[in-house]
């Protein structure tokens, strides 16, 4: 069985070779620009953002404050974390949608079932981003709150882990699954059926954006990784039922 950690692996081995390192240009750059981005704004509003949920802490906790402060700061880091790399996926969409659909050619000797030409291609891709977002941003935002709830925000940041590589999951296999005219509500029934699968790939790619300058390129892998895994996880199911929808 092809396990998340190979995946990942023979995806970056492949995107480097021969043949698709053309194609893995422009997402790198991409990457380089957001996550600068990124961190010229932590750098800058970390300090006031941390202190401003501080002064919310209720005085009765007060005597807490040193188990409730380093909670905050891991919340507050994966919140910053979380929104840019969405950001990032919605700009690079394109680009790695059409890397998934070089490498399946490639990696299965398959071609995508995807018809539609490049143009339609990359704008459908924006737009199905936004369907992603539509369905994160409101269980995300629902994280948010109870990361200011004292008491329930003391789970906040393995929520946020959890619920992390769920979104990359979602993120990374969408690419082929997109490719091969599978929906999102399917794409999710098929994650929700493997569900050991889907969140060990998700967590591997989340700590994989953690490596600063190594992320930028092992991400074109990370896409290559779940052409793999699409096709030996996720192809064949049919009729798969959600369990984590």
């Amino acid at each position: 069985m092809l396990d998340a950690f190979t995946a990942l692996s023979q995806g970056t081995r492949l995107v480097y070779g021969r043949g698709l390192r053309r194609y893995v240009f422009l997402p790198i750059v991409v990457n380089a620009l957001v996550y600068a981005i990124m961190l010229k704004v932590v750098f800058t509003y970390f300090g006031g953002w941390l202190d401003g949920w501080m002064a919310m802490v209720p005085s009765w906790l007060a005597w807490l404050e040193w188990l409730i402060w380093p909670l905050f700061v891991a919340s507050l880091v994966l919140v910053v974390f979380f929104t840019f790399t969405l950001v990032t996926h919605i700009v690079a969409a394109p680009f790695y949608g059409f890397l998934a659909a070089k490498v399946e050619v490639q990696a299965t000797g398959r071609e995508p079932l995807d018809d539609r030409g490049l143009a339609k291609t990359a704008i459908d891709a924006i737009g199905r981003e936004l369907i992603k977002l539509a369905y994160i941003l409101p269980r995300a935002a629902l994280l948010f709150v109870i990361s200011w709830i004292p008491g329930l925000n003391l789970m906040a940041p393995v929520l946020w882990a959890l619920f992390s590589a769920w979104v990359m999951a979602i993120t990374y296999l969408d690419y082929p699954m997109d490719n091969n005219k599978v929906s999102f509500s399917d794409m999710r029934s098929r994650l929700s059926a493997r569900w050991w699968q889907s969140l060990s790939y998700g967590g591997v790619i989340t700590v994989a954006t953690w490596i600063p300058l190594a992320n930028l390129f092992l991400l074109p892998g990370a896409v290559a990784g779940s052409v793999l895994m699409w096709d030996r996880h996720y192809r064949g199911q049919r009729g798969a039922v959600s369990v984590a929808s």
